[in-house]
Protein backbone atom coordinates (compact mmCIF):
# COMPACT_ATOMS: atom_id res chain seq x y z
CA UNK A 1 0.00 0.00 0.00
CA UNK A 2 1.36 3.24 -1.02
CA UNK A 3 1.09 7.29 -0.45
CA UNK A 4 -2.33 8.57 1.91
CA UNK A 5 -4.30 5.37 1.72
CA UNK A 6 -1.27 3.29 3.19
CA UNK A 7 -1.36 6.38 6.11
CA UNK A 8 -5.12 5.82 6.72
CA UNK A 9 -4.96 2.02 6.41
CA UNK A 10 -1.85 2.44 9.45
CA UNK A 11 -4.16 4.52 11.58
CA UNK A 12 -7.37 1.95 11.35
CA UNK A 13 -5.54 -0.72 12.09
CA UNK A 14 -4.20 0.85 15.43
CA UNK A 15 -7.55 2.11 16.16
CA UNK A 16 -8.76 -1.72 15.83
CA UNK A 17 -5.72 -2.85 17.41
CA UNK A 18 -5.37 -0.07 20.53
CA UNK A 19 -8.87 1.53 21.10
CA UNK A 20 -11.36 -1.29 20.08
CA UNK A 21 -8.82 -4.34 21.35
CA UNK A 22 -9.58 -6.58 18.53
CA UNK A 23 -8.14 -9.77 18.30
CA UNK A 24 -4.52 -10.24 16.42
CA UNK A 25 -5.59 -12.71 13.78
CA UNK A 26 -9.22 -9.97 13.59
CA UNK A 27 -6.34 -7.31 12.84
CA UNK A 28 -4.10 -9.80 10.76
CA UNK A 29 -7.09 -10.92 8.59
CA UNK A 30 -8.35 -6.69 8.16
CA UNK A 31 -4.47 -6.36 7.09
CA UNK A 32 -4.90 -8.81 4.27
CA UNK A 33 -8.06 -7.06 3.01
CA UNK A 34 -6.95 -3.60 3.00
CA UNK A 35 -3.53 -4.69 1.33
CA UNK A 36 -5.88 -6.13 -1.49
CA UNK A 37 -8.11 -3.38 -1.53
CA UNK A 38 -5.28 -0.59 -1.40
CA UNK A 39 -3.95 -2.71 -4.75
CA UNK A 40 -6.73 -2.26 -6.90
CA UNK A 41 -6.97 0.67 -6.02
CA UNK A 42 -3.71 1.32 -7.36
CA UNK A 43 -4.43 -0.67 -10.36
CA UNK A 44 -6.84 1.94 -10.76
CA UNK A 45 -4.55 4.93 -10.96
CA UNK A 46 -5.98 5.55 -7.58
CA UNK A 47 -3.56 7.10 -5.34
CA UNK A 48 -5.29 8.89 -2.31
CA UNK A 49 -8.37 7.86 -0.48
CA UNK A 50 -10.02 10.98 -1.13
CA UNK A 51 -10.06 10.44 -4.87
CA UNK A 52 -12.39 7.01 -4.28
CA UNK A 53 -16.08 7.56 -5.09
CA UNK A 54 -18.76 5.05 -4.51
CA UNK A 55 -18.26 3.64 -8.14
CA UNK A 56 -14.64 2.47 -7.15
CA UNK A 57 -16.08 0.59 -4.34
CA UNK A 58 -18.73 -0.97 -6.11
CA UNK A 59 -16.39 -2.56 -8.65
CA UNK A 60 -14.02 -3.78 -5.90
CA UNK A 61 -17.32 -5.96 -4.66
CA UNK A 62 -17.32 -7.12 -8.50
CA UNK A 63 -14.03 -7.68 -8.99
CA UNK A 64 -13.86 -9.94 -5.33
CA UNK A 65 -16.38 -12.09 -7.34
CA UNK A 66 -15.95 -12.83 -10.42
CA UNK A 67 -12.10 -12.54 -9.61
CA UNK A 68 -8.72 -11.37 -11.99
CA UNK A 69 -8.72 -14.75 -14.25
CA UNK A 70 -5.50 -12.59 -16.65
CA UNK A 71 -3.69 -12.50 -13.08
CA UNK A 72 -4.40 -15.81 -11.83
CA UNK A 73 -7.00 -14.90 -8.94
CA UNK A 74 -9.73 -16.80 -8.67
CA UNK A 75 -13.34 -15.68 -7.58
CA UNK A 76 -13.74 -15.62 -3.76
CA UNK A 77 -17.10 -16.98 -1.46
CA UNK A 78 -19.12 -14.54 -0.65
CA UNK A 79 -18.57 -15.03 2.89
CA UNK A 80 -14.92 -14.10 2.06
CA UNK A 81 -16.10 -11.02 -0.31
CA UNK A 82 -18.48 -10.27 2.51
CA UNK A 83 -15.60 -10.44 5.06
CA UNK A 84 -13.34 -8.09 2.54
CA UNK A 85 -15.76 -5.65 1.87
CA UNK A 86 -16.17 -5.53 5.84
CA UNK A 87 -12.96 -4.89 6.35
CA UNK A 88 -13.06 -1.92 3.21
CA UNK A 89 -16.39 -0.54 4.73
CA UNK A 90 -14.49 -0.40 8.14
CA UNK A 91 -12.02 1.37 6.64
CA UNK A 92 -13.94 4.20 5.22
CA UNK A 93 -16.33 4.61 7.75
CA UNK A 94 -13.64 5.28 10.43
CA UNK A 95 -11.58 7.61 7.96
CA UNK A 96 -14.38 9.96 7.68
CA UNK A 97 -15.28 9.53 11.03
CA UNK A 98 -11.62 11.08 11.88
CA UNK A 99 -11.84 13.51 9.06
CA UNK A 100 -9.25 12.24 6.69
CA UNK A 101 -12.09 12.33 3.98
CA UNK A 102 -15.42 14.22 3.64
CA UNK A 103 -17.57 11.51 3.23
CA UNK A 104 -18.18 7.84 3.61
CA UNK A 105 -18.27 6.32 0.27
CA UNK A 106 -18.65 2.82 1.21
CA UNK A 107 -21.69 3.18 3.44
CA UNK A 108 -24.47 2.30 0.72
CA UNK A 109 -22.39 -0.41 -0.33
CA UNK A 110 -23.64 -3.91 0.86
CA UNK A 111 -21.74 -7.11 1.11
CA UNK A 112 -23.57 -10.29 -0.15
CA UNK A 113 -25.37 -12.47 2.27
CA UNK A 114 -23.79 -15.52 2.46
CA UNK A 115 -25.89 -18.49 2.55
CA UNK A 116 -26.69 -20.28 6.17
CA UNK A 117 -24.47 -22.98 6.98
CA UNK A 118 -25.84 -25.08 10.29
CA UNK A 119 -22.72 -26.07 11.70
CA UNK A 120 -21.76 -29.89 11.63
CA UNK A 121 -21.57 -31.28 15.45
CA UNK A 122 -20.56 -34.94 16.38
CA UNK A 123 -22.67 -37.04 18.18
CA UNK A 124 -21.83 -37.95 21.38
CA UNK A 125 -20.68 -41.14 20.86
CA UNK A 126 -18.05 -40.03 18.61
CA UNK A 127 -16.71 -37.57 21.04
CA UNK A 128 -16.56 -40.06 23.15
CA UNK A 129 -14.62 -42.51 21.03
CA UNK A 130 -12.39 -39.09 20.12
CA UNK A 131 -11.63 -38.49 23.64
CA UNK A 132 -11.08 -42.24 24.69
CA UNK A 133 -8.29 -42.80 21.85
CA UNK A 134 -6.80 -38.95 22.71
CA UNK A 135 -5.32 -40.85 26.51
CA UNK A 136 -3.75 -43.84 24.75
CA UNK A 137 -0.93 -44.97 25.53
CA UNK A 138 -0.43 -43.09 28.91
CA UNK A 139 2.78 -40.73 28.59
CA UNK A 140 2.89 -37.32 28.56
CA UNK A 141 1.62 -35.73 25.49
CA UNK A 142 -0.94 -38.33 25.56
CA UNK A 143 -2.23 -36.88 29.11
CA UNK A 144 -1.78 -33.41 27.62
CA UNK A 145 -3.52 -34.01 24.59
CA UNK A 146 -6.38 -36.08 26.29
CA UNK A 147 -6.73 -33.06 28.79
CA UNK A 148 -6.83 -30.68 26.13
CA UNK A 149 -9.33 -32.45 24.04
CA UNK A 150 -11.75 -32.62 27.24
CA UNK A 151 -11.64 -28.97 27.91
CA UNK A 152 -12.03 -28.08 24.42
CA UNK A 153 -15.48 -30.31 24.84
CA UNK A 154 -16.06 -29.58 28.17
CA UNK A 155 -16.12 -25.90 28.03
CA UNK A 156 -17.17 -25.02 24.45
CA UNK A 157 -14.00 -23.36 24.19
CA UNK A 158 -12.11 -21.79 21.31
CA UNK A 159 -9.17 -23.50 20.52
CA UNK A 160 -7.16 -20.50 20.82
CA UNK A 161 -8.76 -19.87 24.13
CA UNK A 162 -7.35 -23.28 25.28
CA UNK A 163 -3.79 -22.61 24.08
CA UNK A 164 -3.57 -19.63 25.29
CA UNK A 165 -4.26 -21.22 29.17
CA UNK A 166 -2.10 -20.46 31.93
CA UNK A 167 -1.72 -22.80 34.75
CA UNK A 168 -3.65 -20.27 37.15
CA UNK A 169 -6.55 -19.97 34.68
CA UNK A 170 -7.65 -23.59 35.71
CA UNK A 171 -9.79 -23.68 38.96
CA UNK A 172 -9.53 -27.64 40.14
CA UNK A 173 -11.19 -27.26 42.74
CA UNK A 174 -14.08 -24.88 42.14
CA UNK A 175 -13.95 -27.17 38.25
CA UNK A 176 -14.11 -23.77 36.33
CA UNK A 177 -11.67 -22.06 33.89
CA UNK A 178 -11.28 -18.55 32.76
CA UNK A 179 -11.10 -17.78 28.90
CA UNK A 180 -10.16 -15.17 27.26
CA UNK A 181 -12.30 -14.44 23.49
CA UNK A 182 -12.37 -12.31 20.68
CA UNK A 183 -11.40 -8.71 21.52
CA UNK A 184 -9.96 -9.78 25.01
CA UNK A 185 -13.28 -10.71 26.61
CA UNK A 186 -13.22 -12.95 29.71
CA UNK A 187 -15.47 -15.41 30.88
CA UNK A 188 -15.33 -17.94 33.55
CA UNK A 189 -16.81 -21.07 32.16
CA UNK A 190 -17.68 -24.31 34.60
CA UNK A 191 -15.81 -27.97 34.15
CA UNK A 192 -16.95 -31.11 33.84
CA UNK A 193 -15.37 -33.71 36.39
CA UNK A 194 -13.85 -35.72 33.50
CA UNK A 195 -11.72 -33.08 32.34
CA UNK A 196 -10.80 -32.01 35.80
CA UNK A 197 -9.42 -35.34 35.84
CA UNK A 198 -7.79 -35.53 33.00
CA UNK A 199 -6.33 -32.19 33.30
CA UNK A 200 -5.08 -33.09 37.10
CA UNK A 201 -3.75 -36.37 35.39
CA UNK A 202 -1.26 -34.44 32.65
CA UNK A 203 -0.29 -31.99 35.47
CA UNK A 204 0.69 -34.52 37.68
CA UNK A 205 2.53 -36.98 35.49
CA UNK A 206 2.36 -35.44 31.72
CA UNK A 207 3.38 -31.58 31.77
CA UNK A 208 6.39 -32.02 34.51
CA UNK A 209 8.18 -34.35 32.21
CA UNK A 210 7.50 -31.66 29.35
CA UNK A 211 8.53 -28.87 30.68
CA UNK A 212 12.02 -26.71 30.78
CA UNK A 213 11.70 -23.61 31.55
CA UNK A 214 9.52 -21.10 33.25
CA UNK A 215 6.61 -20.73 31.44
CA UNK A 216 2.89 -20.30 32.62
CA UNK A 217 1.32 -22.28 29.87
CA UNK A 218 -1.01 -25.23 30.60
CA UNK A 219 -0.28 -26.81 27.23
CA UNK A 220 2.70 -27.85 26.19
CA UNK A 221 4.88 -28.61 22.95
CA UNK A 222 7.89 -31.21 23.07
CA UNK A 223 10.26 -28.30 23.59
CA UNK A 224 8.51 -26.88 26.37
CA UNK A 225 6.80 -24.11 25.17
CA UNK A 226 3.44 -23.15 24.86
CA UNK A 227 1.76 -25.77 22.62
CA UNK A 228 0.77 -23.66 19.05
CA UNK A 229 -3.13 -23.28 17.72
CA UNK A 230 -1.92 -25.37 14.33
CA UNK A 231 -0.36 -28.06 16.57
CA UNK A 232 -3.35 -28.22 18.88
CA UNK A 233 -5.75 -28.56 15.68
CA UNK A 234 -3.64 -31.40 14.14
CA UNK A 235 -3.97 -33.40 17.50
CA UNK A 236 -7.68 -33.24 16.88
CA UNK A 237 -7.45 -34.24 13.50
CA UNK A 238 -5.14 -37.01 14.42
CA UNK A 239 -6.74 -38.14 17.19
CA UNK A 240 -9.86 -38.49 15.52
CA UNK A 241 -8.98 -40.47 12.54
CA UNK A 242 -7.43 -42.66 15.28
CA UNK A 243 -10.62 -43.11 16.69
CA UNK A 244 -12.28 -43.82 13.07
CA UNK A 245 -13.94 -41.02 12.79
CA UNK A 246 -14.47 -40.74 8.78
CA UNK A 247 -16.20 -36.94 9.11
CA UNK A 248 -14.15 -33.55 8.82
CA UNK A 249 -13.22 -32.39 12.11
CA UNK A 250 -11.38 -29.56 13.21
CA UNK A 251 -11.83 -27.80 17.19
CA UNK A 252 -14.68 -25.56 16.09
CA UNK A 253 -16.52 -29.52 15.31
CA UNK A 254 -15.88 -30.08 19.53
CA UNK A 255 -17.45 -26.32 19.92
CA UNK A 256 -20.61 -27.16 17.80
CA UNK A 257 -20.94 -30.33 19.44
CA UNK A 258 -20.89 -28.84 22.92
CA UNK A 259 -23.75 -26.07 21.97
CA UNK A 260 -25.78 -28.64 20.19
CA UNK A 261 -25.18 -31.20 22.84
CA UNK A 262 -26.53 -28.84 25.48
CA UNK A 263 -29.27 -27.27 23.62
CA UNK A 264 -30.83 -31.30 23.16
CA UNK A 265 -30.44 -31.70 26.64
CA UNK A 266 -32.69 -28.78 27.48
CA UNK A 267 -30.20 -26.17 28.25
CA UNK A 268 -31.40 -22.41 27.61
CA UNK A 269 -30.06 -20.33 24.46
CA UNK A 270 -29.31 -17.68 26.53
CA UNK A 271 -27.13 -19.76 28.57
CA UNK A 272 -25.15 -21.34 26.01
CA UNK A 273 -24.76 -18.52 24.74
CA UNK A 274 -22.88 -17.07 27.88
CA UNK A 275 -21.31 -20.21 27.66
CA UNK A 276 -19.68 -19.73 24.24
CA UNK A 277 -18.88 -16.10 24.69
CA UNK A 278 -20.92 -14.79 22.00
CA UNK A 279 -21.72 -11.28 22.61
CA UNK A 280 -25.29 -11.69 20.41
CA UNK A 281 -27.45 -14.43 21.05
CA UNK A 282 -28.53 -14.38 17.36
CA UNK A 283 -25.34 -16.01 16.61
CA UNK A 284 -26.10 -18.70 19.42
CA UNK A 285 -29.90 -19.28 17.73
CA UNK A 286 -27.87 -20.99 14.32
CA UNK A 287 -27.34 -24.17 17.04
CA UNK A 288 -31.34 -24.51 17.97
CA UNK A 289 -31.48 -24.64 13.96
CA UNK A 290 -29.56 -27.84 14.63
CA UNK A 291 -31.81 -29.15 16.98
CA UNK A 292 -34.57 -28.69 14.71
CA UNK A 293 -33.66 -29.96 11.73
CA UNK A 294 -32.77 -33.39 13.70
CA UNK A 295 -36.23 -33.47 15.23
CA UNK A 296 -37.57 -33.32 11.23
CA UNK A 297 -35.14 -36.08 10.52
CA UNK A 298 -36.27 -38.24 13.32
CA UNK A 299 -40.22 -37.20 13.10
CA UNK A 300 -39.71 -38.29 8.89
CA UNK A 301 -38.10 -41.37 9.44
CA UNK A 302 -40.02 -42.82 12.66
CA UNK A 303 -43.79 -41.39 12.62
CA UNK A 304 -45.74 -43.59 10.44
CA UNK A 305 -47.89 -41.02 8.74
CA UNK A 306 -45.02 -38.56 8.23
CA UNK A 307 -44.34 -38.44 4.91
Amino acid sequence: MTGSVETAAALYLDHLTVEKGSAANTVASYRRDLARYAAFLESRGIGSLAEVTEPDVREFLVELRRGTPDDGVPPLADSSVARTLVAARGFHKFAAAEGIVRSDVAHAVRPPKAARRLPKALSVDEVLAILEAAGAPDHPRALRDRAMLELLYSCGARISEVTALDVDDLDTEHRAVVLRGKGGKERIVPVGRPAIAAVDAYLVRGRPALVKQGTPALFLNVRGGRLSRQSAWQVLVDTAARAGIEKEVSPHTLRHSFATHLLDGGADVRVVQELLGHSSVTTTQIYTLVTVNTMREVYASAHPRAQ
